[in-house]
């Protein structure tokens, strides 16, 4: 290794804060004479908190300012939630490694109810995602969604004070700050289908800096980045300009990947559900044939509609 010193752009939130400060550990361990300095920086996703994600854009809020920083070089490598990484990226920077994955599901948290069936009818939900919005009507349209955003602290803070009877959490970022605790239940896929390439980290570069790409390549988890690949691919053929209703899930079998899917709208009163295999060695390819079994069931005049909304 020639590197000396390493230049991480981070968000500023205490989740984002966690995941640069994991990756500065591993390549610490690694290279212990590396020197890693560590970039914050306020992305337009958080600065804007009074507005739901789907009214300004959704992805890319939280990654454009670190990718700026990487392109004008003033940092080495950018750490994102990988949820949060449009599929598209700009010229000259690369994906190159993919953290292993943590749990990918959704929790539902409460200081009331011991779990999602328990909530009385009528009971007020915080979440700012549509997917979750969409597939938590499917099963209780009786409930009433409230519009949550904030970090997880913030989103914690409100349902203590009141606000919401529940709210609806990523298990990945409580369990990733200590607050596993606060998890009452975990979605199965079968109730809660997860956002594409929810609990994985990846790490983003300049493609023409070999150095830095050889430094981190130890980090990539291959079998997550083969099922993120392939969930990604769902996105690629199906995304919009807008934020949507859109799930995706991919598991290793004896033979490749399963992969699953759904767009549905935002009143959960219709979603569509998908659902392929196929071998690892062609994850975005299967992912995009999902997208298209999606579309032939008529996503596009979902998806139409949502983002016209």
């Amino acid at each position: 290794m020639t590197k000396n010193i390493l230049r991480i752009a981070t968000r500023k939130s205490p989740l984002a804060l966690w995941q640069t400060h994991h990756v500065r550990d591993i390549l610490l361990h690694a290279y212990p004479e590396l020197q890693v300095e560590l970039v914050e920086i306020s992305t337009q996703g958080d600065k804007i908190l009074d507005v739901p994600l789907a009214k300004i854009g959704g992805k890319g809020l939280f990654v454009k300012e670190l990718e700026n920083g990487l392109l004008d070089g003033s940092v080495d490598i950018a750490v994102h939630s990988m949820k949060d990484v449009a599929v598209d990226f700009p010229e000259g920077l690369i994906l190159p490694v993919i953290l292993q994955r943590e749990d990918p599901f959704d929790a539902f948290v409460s200081n009331h109810y011991a779990n999602f069936a328990a909530l009385p009818q009528g009971a007020i939900v915080g979440t700012s995602s549509l997917r979750r919005q969409c597939q938590i009507l499917a099963c209780r349209p009786d409930l009433k969604i409230h519009f949550l955003r904030g970090n997880v602290g913030t989103r914690l803070k409100k349902l203590d004070s009141g606000d919401y009877d529940a709210i609806i959490l990523a298990s990945a970022g409580l369990k990733r700050l200590g607050l596993a605790a606060r998890i009452r239940e975990i979605f199965t896929a079968k109730v809660m289908l997860p956002a594409i390439a929810q609990g994985a980290i990846g790490i983003e570069c300049r493609q023409d800096d070999v150095q830095t790409q050889e430094l981190i390549a130890r980090l990539n988890h291959i079998p997550t980045q083969q099922r993120i690949t392939a969930e990604r691919g769902i996105n690629k053929c199906l995304e919009g300009g807008c934020q949507v209703p859109i799930a995706g899930f991919a598991e290793h079998n004896d033979t490749g990947l399963t992969i699953r899917g759904l767009v549905g709208d935002v009143q959960g009163t219709e979603i569509l559900h998908s659902s392929i295999q196929g071998s690892v060695d062609l994850a975005e390819e299967l992912g995009l044939q999902l997208g298209k079994q999606l579309l032939a069931l008529g996503a596009g005049r979902l998806l139409k509609a949502i983002c016209q909304s």
